[in-house]
């Protein structure tokens, strides 16, 4: 044993510069490995191009209306991408944009339902440059909700339900409901209690009920939500209207966002032009309004309708809807179909512009109602005749833009078409059915509708007939049966 003072520690330094050193040349290793591996990935990354890190979708409020997004967040900040690297399957019109590491894709109508899409993005590169990649996303959109009014002896109700009608779920019931519409977050019925109108609000399951503010003691109808905005409309006239004067089928907007729900409604008062409307609607995708007058003109408004541009004379409106795509796959204009003195004419409601309705290529007998189809095409209501020249029951047509047609739906002569609507994506048609008219008398509300109405819904593309449904007034439907 060692008699030197300090020996024991002496060894005991040693041995700990000796770890010492181990340790670093252990931790230079590894340092220098994972470097070598991040730049190895790095090279890797580079040589094989970008790569999906996120997406951002919401299947379900794709379904639900026009404009939703798909954000697809890549490894590396890209080139601008253009609309013709990116398909989508089955396809829709979208706008496509690109920032940094993200390129986002708005869709310029509602997606089908329970459908599986697939979007592919072809030649993406980095910024800077480097090899191109090919990416891909797939997503499914949920099954389709709607609501229905049901009428009975014993108080009546909206219901939601799927498409097979075996998930019916009432949300709100009232002994006297005239009409209802449906916004992406709220319900709004127009009820009777007594001799007294109210616009009644829920959320979409029926609760946080409150009341609107009307104009007056009177009587509201033509009823209309916009797509934007959480807005309504609808037409007024005053109980105790009279010869000597009062307000008549005056039209007001009001929103439904608690914030704003006490306010006053809001007249649109077009300067110098007839303030009584004949009819009207919301123009898809905004809160503009195209109006009717007593005497026939034709107006595109704001939604107080502050300024208006003239449309000429007009007899009807018989729909609206977004258009075709544009080439570049870009979001189509919203168009009208009006019935002028002289015809059908098709409006395109961003510049004014107008053109001849598409004729069928085949002889569809009396024309009635022409909807617009959104992304291309019209649905037509038409009675064929019969031998005796007399109209034979009622057929539902669609009619592509080239004017080829095809039958979807064919109904006797004993039962009666009370209205068409068309699904927000385009993939549906709504037929209101009467059956057995004759013996269907009507009931006695403001808005009368036969004791029994039958909803069915068929798909556009083949006619293939998916449910029918007990109840009307579909809330695909921008306006009232009529």
């Amino acid at each position: 044993m060692s008699t030197e003072p300090g020996g024991s520690a002496t060894r005991a330094g040693r041995t700990r510069r000796r770890r010492s050193r181990a340790f670093l040349v252990t931790f230079t290793v590894v340092v220098a490995a994972l470097a070598a591996l991040g730049l190895a990935g790095a090279a890797a990354g580079v040589a094989s191009g970008p790569r999906i890190s996120s997406v951002d979708v919401d299947p379900a409020a794709a379904v639900a209306a026009s404009g939703s997004r798909l954000i697809l967040t890549t490894s590396a900040s890209l080139e601008e991408v253009d609309a013709a690297q990116i398909s989508v399957s089955p396809a829709t019109p979208f706008n496509v944009d690109t920032s940094g590491r993200s390129v986002g894709l708005r869709f310029g109508l509602p997606l089908h339902d329970d459908t599986e899409y697939t979007v592919e993005f072809s030649d993406v590169q980095s910024l800077g440059g480097g090899p191109t990649a090919n990416l891909a996303y797939t997503f499914r959109t949920p099954p389709i909700e709607v609501f229905l009014l049901q009428r009975t002896s014993s108080g009546d109700t909206v219901f939601r339900t799927d498409l097979t009608g075996e998930e019916a779920v009432p949300v709100f019931s009232a002994d006297h409901i005239e009409d209802y519409r449906a916004t992406s977050s709220h319900l709004v019925m127009s009820v009777r209690d007594g001799d007294a109108t109210q616009l009644v609000v829920t959320d979409l399951d029926g609760g946080s009920e409150r009341q609107l503010a009307l104009p007056g003691d009177g009587y509201v109808s033509a009823l209309q939500s916009a797509d934007r905005g959480e807005l309504i409309g609808y037409t007024f006239s005053d109980a105790d209207l009279s010869a000597a004067g009062g307000t008549e089928s005056a039209l007001f907007t009001a929103s439904l966002k608690e914030t704003e729900a006490d306010a006053a409604p809001t007249q649109v008062v077009v300067p110098g032009a007839e303030p009584r409307v004949a009819e009207w609607r919301f123009v898809p995708d905004t809160e503009s309004i195209l109006l009717l007058t007593f005497d026939g003109s034709l107006l595109l408004t704001g939604s107080s309708g502050e300024s208006a541009t003239a449309l000429g004379s007009a007899i009807s409106i018989d729909g609206t809807a977004r258009g075709s795509a544009a080439v570049d796959g870009a979001d189509a204009a919203p168009q009208a179909i009006v019935t002028r003195p002289d015809g059908l004419d098709v409006i395109d409601l961003a510049d004014a512009s107008e053109t001849p309705l598409v004729q069928p290529d085949r002889n569809l007998g009396l024309a009635g109602p022409v909807l617009p189809v959104p992304g291309g095409g019209t649905v037509r209501t038409s009675a064929p005749l019969g031998a005796n020249g007399l109209p034979a029951g009622a057929t539902i047509s669609s009619v592509a833009h080239d004017g080829a047609t095809r039958v979807l739906m064919e109904v006797p002569a004993a039962d009666a078409v009370l209205q068409t609507c068309v699904s927000p994506s385009g993939r549906y048609a709504a037929v209101l059915i009467a059956p057995d008219a004759v013996q269907n008398p009507y009931d006695t509300y403001r808005m009368p509708i036969p004791g029994k109405v039958e909803t069915h819904i068929v798909e556009i593309a083949d006619g293939a007939e998916v449910v029918k449904l007990n109840g009307f007034d579909i809330s695909w439907c921008r306006v009232p049966p009529r």
